[in-house]
């Protein structure tokens, strides 16, 4: 199993300040995992009652006096973890954007998700939206990251197959109870490169496409005509694509869009609209 949610509760910080502000009222109810869980509190000697976890009052002061832009996990056995690591030159982060706010995910403080104006989950909603995923469909999810796209195609009943090359991603993710569903039945993630993973995948076996890459700059090959090319053959016919591109480059007037379009369209889709600066929505027919 590539993903396995870690056992313990996540908390922002304001999220521990204000189970320690009601500890001086003998208790209450306290929401936790960054909005997902509301529990009671309760005072035990040393220790503090979470719902059904019973941690340490240092482990609790530890998270309330920690960053505000961290997300925090208590163990059961009372460890304190900083959701954040370094592995092979990269520093992988569960970004604290508000309570009852989706977290985000950076890598070397680049966020994977838009957080202007939006969130990350109301912004994965609009991309499921956007490759007009109904229940019973079948839907390739190209780049998993915090799986929110897979997770809200699977509410609107289809079948989903996620792909994420990147097995650090998937480890910050099980420490995010907003990822938490993925565990759902519907919910199908291959841990491995999506340019050869769509090599091992049969012709026309999709009803929609949500192709969420990172960055041109950190993935290029994602972007590419070849790739595109890939995402055509396991498309049956009438799927939809989105495709999120962003806007890198209208800065300096450089129109990156308009390469994704013409790549598209020499891999053999029609284009059915372009969202400025966010992204493309395209057919197989």
């Amino acid at each position: 199993m590539v993903f396995c949610p870690q056992r313990g509760l996540a908390l922002g910080v304001p999220e521990a300040r204000r189970i320690l502000s009601l500890l001086k009222h003998g208790g209450g109810e306290a929401t936790v995992n960054i909005g997902r869980s509301r529990v009671r509190v309760k005072p035990d000697d040393l220790n503090i009652r979470i719902g059904n976890l019973e941690v340490p009052r240092t482990a609790l002061l530890e998270v309330a006096e920690g960053d505000e832009d961290y997300v925090y996990f208590l163990h059961e056995d009372g460890r304190v973890l900083k959701v954040a690591f370094h592995c092979q030159g990269r520093f992988y982060k569960l970004r604290f954007l508000g309570e009852a706010v989706a977290p985000t995910l950076e890598i070397s403080g680049i966020h994977m998700h838009n957080i202007v104006g939006t969130n990350p989950w109301r912004d994965a909603e609009r991309k499921v939206r956007l490759a007009r995923v109904e229940g019973g469909m079948r839907v390739l999810d190209v780049c998993t990251g915090l799986g929110y796209t897979a997770i809200h195609s699977a509410k609107r009943g289809a079948l989903v197959l996620s792909i994420e090359k990147d097995a650090s991603v998937l480890e910050i993710a099980e420490y995010n109870p907003w990822s938490w569903p993925l565990t759902s039945p519907d919910i199908t993630i291959l841990l491995g490169d999506a340019v050869e993973v769509l090599d091992e995948l049969p012709e026309a076996t999709f009803d929609a496409v949500i192709h969420d890459p990172p960055r041109f700059s950190l993935a290029g090959e994602l972007y590419s005509s070849e790739f595109y090319r890939k995402l055509h053959r396991v498309m049956k016919r009438g799927a939809t694509l989105f495709h999120y591109t962003g806007g890198p480059g209208k800065h300096r007037g450089v129109s990156f869009q308009a390469g994704v379009v013409r790549r598209l369209r020499e891999a053999g889709f029609s284009i059915i609209t372009v969202i400025k600066d966010y992204g493309v929505v395209a057919a197989r027919f």
